[in-house]
């Protein structure tokens, strides 16, 4: 049953049925069309109201619950539903890997129509909260504001905030009390920050008029008890920047790591930026299976360790070294799964855009000892002529961790070309891992595969797939 209003479609006594791609789930409109939501979970009995038709699907919200799915769980943190960031916290944690699972196995058969071998089931994280080892907090002078708060009329009094933008809204940031993502001490070091912050009239930035001190902080801590924040100002005071560094020193020993950076243009992305150590190191070290990897600030590093190793595991698993293959590493960032396989294997060769990666991986090879790995920079499209093979060998095995968008169509036929006897490909997007094995399919069958939970209470999921020549 259906009724308009304002021109919005309502449907009443809807089924969710399904959880889909970005976190949303899916019900069936009475006229047969999918309805995606960003507020149900499967097995809710829902009135649905839409606010985007499209030719094969409408876009809305749930706004009257009749029955509660059972799949559904309280959410930890009180943020639920405003922050963007764990959406599936009120799903129980069992059927957000089932849902995961389910999205690489579709994304695998329906998008690049691979025949699957037996499915590995999918490897859920040991801690389903507490686990990133990296955030980052904005500040604002003008807090996100609830609709109560809004209709109230009262004095809201301080409108300064320290925590994360409101999904599609960039110059929104909501004001965290406790977030549930990253452990102790980064509760306590955000809320000591913006309270000393407020006592000593440290100006929150202003998005829309880019006025104002404080535009972020960074916190990084890692397994081996290091920790690192990185406050960004957006101009410099010299009095007003060293009041609160030593604040955060004096406060917090723990902190190994104290830097900043001055940025006064438009976006707060410090990758062009000087990085400032002001007390400690310039990095912290992150640890495993012996091998330590020095991070700055710049630095990219799996954001769940624990998982990052279960991970790196499971792709050594598959490349079933035995010590003679030589093996490329593609998209190596800063060498972590090179460095991880090398002793299993003759020799690798790691391959990455980013000089600065392969600096860091340089520099994280040399630390740990390892003499069987060599880092190149070089655009993946291009490094792998006829000479880079000819100079470096011809691979056994290829191992390659493209960005969310997969692998460059030309950078698939160079691997094609190369012809290696196996591929371990890991992916953060399987939708674009299916497609760039769908190329691949013609000279290579996929024998393993087997999905990573990484982002507990979100839907992001990691997937390890095994290609072996027909």
């Amino acid at each position: 049953m259906s009724r308009r209003k304002a021109k919005k479609q309502v449907f009443e006594q809807v089924e969710v049925i399904d959880a889909g791609a970005k976190g949303k789930t899916i019900a069936k409109a009475p006229d047969g069309k999918v309805i995606f939501l960003p507020n149900a979970v499967p097995g809710d009995v829902i009135d649905v109201q839409t606010f985007k038709k499209r030719k094969a699907y409408y876009e809305g919200k749930a706004i009257t619950f009749h029955k509660l799915s059972d799949k559904r769980t309280n959410p930890e943190c009180e943020h639920f539903g405003t922050c963007g960031g764990c959406k599936w916290q009120n799903m129980a944690y069992e059927h957000q890997l089932f849902y995961k699972q389910k999205e690489v196995t579709n994304n695998l058969t329906r998008i690049g129509h691979i025949e699957l071998p037996e499915i590995t089931p999918i490897l859920g994280s040991l801690n389903q909260y507490f686990y990133r080892n990296k955030m980052e907090f904005s500040f604002s002078d003008s807090r996100w504001l609830t609709i109560e708060e809004v209709q109230s009329n009262e004095d809201l009094g301080d409108r300064n905030a320290l925590g994360f933008h409101i999904p599609g809204m960039w110059d929104k940031i909501l004001d965290l009390k406790k977030c549930h993502l990253q452990a102790d001490p980064s509760n306590a070091i955000r809320n000591a920050v913006k309270q000393f912050a407020i006592e000593n009239d440290l100006e929150f930035f202003n998005t829309r008029n880019q006025t104002g001190l404080l535009r972020t902080m960074m916190i990084r801590t890692s397994s081996t008890g290091d920790i690192m924040v990185l406050v960004q100002f957006f101009k410099e005071d010299k009095a007003k920047r060293e009041l609160l560094l030593d604040f955060i020193a004096d406060t917090f020993p723990q902190v190994t790591s104290l830097q900043y950076v001055i940025n006064g243009k438009a976006n707060d992305t410090i990758y062009d930026q000087d990085v400032i150590c002001y007390k400690g190191a310039d990095h912290i070290f992150e640890e495993m299976e012996g091998l330590k990897f020095k991070i700055n600030a710049k630095s990219f590093y799996q954001t769940n360790s624990d998982q990052a190793y279960e991970l790196y595991k499971i792709t050594r698993d598959f490349a079933e070294l035995t010590g003679n293959e030589l093996v490329y590493d593609l998209y190596t960032g800063t060498g972590t799964i090179a460095q991880f396989v090398a002793k299993k294997a003759s020799k690798v060769i790691g391959v990455e855009s980013v000089p600065d990666a392969i600096i860091a991986a340089k520099e994280n090879a040399q630390l740990n000892n390892i003499n069987n790995v060599e880092f190149y920079v070089g655009d993946m499209k291009q490094v792998f002529n006829d000479v880079f093979i000819e100079t470096h060998g011809q691979p056994d095995v290829i191992i390659t961790d493209p960005p969310r968008d997969g692998m460059h169509k030309d950078v698939v036929l160079q691997i094609l070309n190369i012809s290696p006897e196996k591929i371990v490909y890991v992916s953060c997007n399987s939708a674009t891992q299916a497609r760039d094995l769908a190329l691949m399919d013609a000279m290579y069958k996929v024998t393993k595969t087997q999905a990573v939970d990484m982002f507990p209470q979100t839907f992001h999921v990691e997937n390890v797939v095994l290609l072996e020549k027909r």
